[in-house]
């Protein structure tokens, strides 16, 4: 039998490796889930050399796989698979519809593997930049099950759940981060162009300049000498952060702050759980066992702390503890989330339940998106006035003291 080299993670979490013999990938991943590991990778070991650095990969000026167009292949796969029509024929129809480049010659190297004996999931999980290990899995169970048309359609809707999940975001942020960067452009302009002009004109005055309009002066002229310096620093600065926050330590430190900032807080906290939920419900309805579903789905969360949280109630479940338990534990959840979880615990409809939680979620995000700009403008009109402020005594009291002077002369 050929030889198969997984990747996957244990019971606890960590990333384990090795090779496995089996007749097909899927009766590998079956190995797996008997011995408690999730399986993320599993490739044929003698082409796993072969594929490194060739299939899978975006080549740089290629359009890159949106949701959108996820959403598009997982409806199509659905609906040709329900009429009956063999998955290589569906896929080969997909590839000669697509408007993607990039799906397109994907789908073509996930036809020629399905062509030469693999099955569907091994090709999709050759390409991970396109196809998520969620929905590598969740089609992996498909092909268990028989219900590949039924999973399709499933995450097509999740999909569609996800789009306007990030689009509401993208919504809600949109307002602050115009005004934000209007402001800034503002202070740059006025620092450069219109301080220097009045600093030439006080100058001439050759008097005791009020405190505000020193400094307004002083900040001018350390933009205007050090400007170059400024946007290197912040360059240097905007790359070390984006650096710290790929590793794991900087990821999850970021991700536990973006859940208590002001404002937008609760946004993602809403968001990265009505994406654990809706998830969740879709491999319970697909039939994944509660331990591998909760695997899956802390990936699907986009936020590392409370990824660690799902994994940590994991661990518990693994244990012999309640899901209600867990969930409590983890303190990530509201009190009518728990109240829901257990009444599923007890009724054994679990994935009913964490469908109309993620509802609840979705609603509470709407609401969200619609009282932050709300929220933000009030601060932001704030934030405007007092600038314009600092600008107005800056200027105006020194223009203030020579009317003042000049009348009194006159006298």
């Amino acid at each position: 039998m050929p030889e198969f080299a997984y990747q996957g993670r244990d019971g606890r979490g960590e990333l384990v490796t090795g090779l496995l013999e089996g007749a097909t990938s899927s009766a590998v991943a079956d190995q797996l889930f008997s011995n408690g590991i999730t399986p993320v990778h599993i490739n044929q070991a003698a082409t796993v050399a072969a594929a490194s650095g060739k299939p899978g990969q975006i080549s740089f000026g290629q359009p890159k796989v949106v949701l959108g167009d996820l959403m598009l292949f997982s409806r199509q796969m659905h609906t040709l698979l329900k009429a009956g029509v063999p998955i290589s024929r569906a896929l080969a129809g997909l590839q000669e519809s697509s408007s993607n480049p990039t799906l397109n010659r994907v789908v073509g190297e996930v036809r020629e593997k399905l062509e030469s004996g693999h099955e569907l999931s091994l090709g999709l999980q050759a390409h991970p930049k396109v196809f998520t290990p969620f929905m590598v899995n969740m089609i992996r169970v498909g092909e268990l099950t028989g219900r590949l048309d039924e999973v399709f359609l499933r995450l097509y809707e999740f999909f569609v759940f996800e789009k306007k999940i990030g689009d509401d975001i993208r919504t809600a942020m949109r307002y602050p981060t115009i005004v934000i960067s209007a402001l800034a452009i503002a202070m740059f302009i006025v620092n450069v162009f219109v301080i220097p002009a009045f600093a030439k004109m006080f100058a001439s005055f050759k008097a005791q300049l009020p405190l505000m309009t020193r400094i307004l002066i002083g900040m001018s002229n350390f933009v205007v000498a050090y400007w170059p310096f400024i946007i290197v620093g912040l360059a240097v600065a905007v790359f070390g952060f984006r650096a710290y926050v790929r590793t794991p330590a900087g990821r999850l430190s970021w991700d536990w702050l973006k859940l208590r900032l002001p404002l937008i807080g609760p946004l993602v906290h809403k968001a990265s759980l009505a994406r654990f939920s809706r998830s969740f419900a879709l491999a319970g309805k697909s039939g994944v066992p509660i331990v591998q579903t909760l695997s899956l789905t802390a990936d699907v969360v986009g936020n590392a702390y409370l990824e660690s949280r799902i994994l940590q109630m994991r661990e518990g479940i693994e244990r012999g503890e309640t899901i209600l338990r867990n969930a409590i534990a983890a303190a990530v959840f509201d009190p009518v989330v728990l109240q829901m979880v257990a009444v599923g615990e007890e009724t054994g409809e679990m994935s009913s339940l964490m469908a109309e939680i993620a509802d609840m979620y979705e609603r509470d995000v709407g609401v969200e998106v619609e009282s932050l700009s709300a929220k933000a403008e009030p601060i932001l009109l704030v934030l405007m006035g007092v600038l314009v402020l600092i600008l107005a005594l800056g200027v105006f009291m020194p223009m203030w003291d020579m009317v003042s002077a000049a009348r009194g002369g006159s006298k």
